[in-house]
């Protein structure tokens, strides 16, 4: 170790080890050897610019640490998880995503918080991996599109089968026919029980719209005319049922009043709003969403986070 001794180089490495394995501050080891604390940080200095000492950061394989953080700083986020992997089709991404929002999920999620759940077939997939979470309270953030048992009411279900806490699906519609239908549907003991919730929500868990058939199970249940609407007011992403431009605006459209979900202002309250998407055919509306300020945390893929990255905002890009 350069001009150590060999006394000295046993010393330094004993030191090392308190400091590094054992926990203890300089000034512990200072009385513990006779040395002074700068004497003990000098030693550790040499430690590490002699090779004695080598630290590694060792990440999870499944994320990639550094393009994590450039989307992080890129967009200002809280956290941002980009899974590595060669996804081969949709359903191998949207497993891949899924596991490792499954993970970030049980990280964040506590038992004193309200957890509010989406729809989509990435948080289905997210669902299907979660092995560990906290009994907290798990609420339905919108009605159901398409068949119960593929919805978010089946979403809830699989997560408290984990959770073990109590739940509050929703059994009605997301698109009704009027506001009139919409404001019964509401007043229904269980649907307004778990409305009355969506203020109280502390964590929530979404899947990211795109404007196409495949991209929005919203865009495909609506007639030409619906579609023709979102196309002529230049949508770009949807957040539970929630429609945004491409400048992360939200829109509002002719079934705005008829969409039994979860409000642009009660989900913009919310502390963290994690959404999970991926595939280079959503770019545009992870940006949008990303944007629009209502998304703290991103879970994508790396091609995806690659793309974000050259279309971040330059505001953004400064702040980072």
């Amino acid at each position: 170790m350069g001009s150590m001794g060999p006394a000295e180089v046993v010393q330094a490495a004993a030191i090392a080890r308190r400091f590094y394995f054992d926990g203890k501050s300089k000034m512990e080891i200072g009385a513990e050897y006779g040395l002074s604390r700068y004497k003990v940080a000098r030693i550790l200095d040499a430690c590490l610019e002699s090779g004695l000492v080598r630290i590694e950061i060792n990440t999870d394989a499944a994320v990639d640490a550094d393009l994590s953080e450039r989307l992080r700083r890129a967009y200002g986020l809280r956290r941002a998880l980009v899974a590595t992997g060669s996804f081969t089709d949709f359903d191998g991404l949207r497993h891949g995503l899924g596991r490792v929002a499954a993970d970030l999920l049980s990280e964040v999620v506590t038992e004193s918080d309200v957890l509010g759940v989406g729809w989509g077939r990435t948080l289905d997939a997210m669902a299907q991996h979660v092995r560990d979470l906290p009994p907290c309270t798990i609420v339905q953030m919108s009605g159901v599109v398409g068949d119960v048992q593929a919805s978010s009411v089946d979403l809830v279900r699989q997560l408290t089968s984990v959770s073990r806490g109590p739940q509050y699906p929703i059994y009605a519609p997301l698109i009704m026919s009027d506001q009139r239908m919409k404001a019964a549907l509401a007043r229904q003991p269980g649907v307004a029980t778990a409305m009355g919730l969506w203020k109280r929500i502390t964590v929530a868990v979404v899947a990211v719209g795109s404007l196409d058939l495949t991209g929005s199970q919203v865009y495909a249940m609506l007639s030409d005319q619906g579609r023709a609407e979102l196309d002529s007011l230049s949508v770009a992403a949807e957040l539970c049922a929630i429609q945004f431009d491409a400048a992360g605006r939200p829109v509002r459209t002719n079934y705005s009043g008829r969409t039994l979900a979860i409000s642009y202002r009660e989900l913009s309250a919310v502390d963290e709003v994690i959404a999970i998407a991926g595939g280079h055919q959503k770019v545009e509306a992870i940006r949008a969403s990303l944007i629009s300020g209502v998304v703290t945390s991103l879970v994508t893929d790396r091609e995806t986070a690659i793309s974000l990255l050259r279309v971040a905002p330059a505001e953004s890009a400064d702040r980072a």
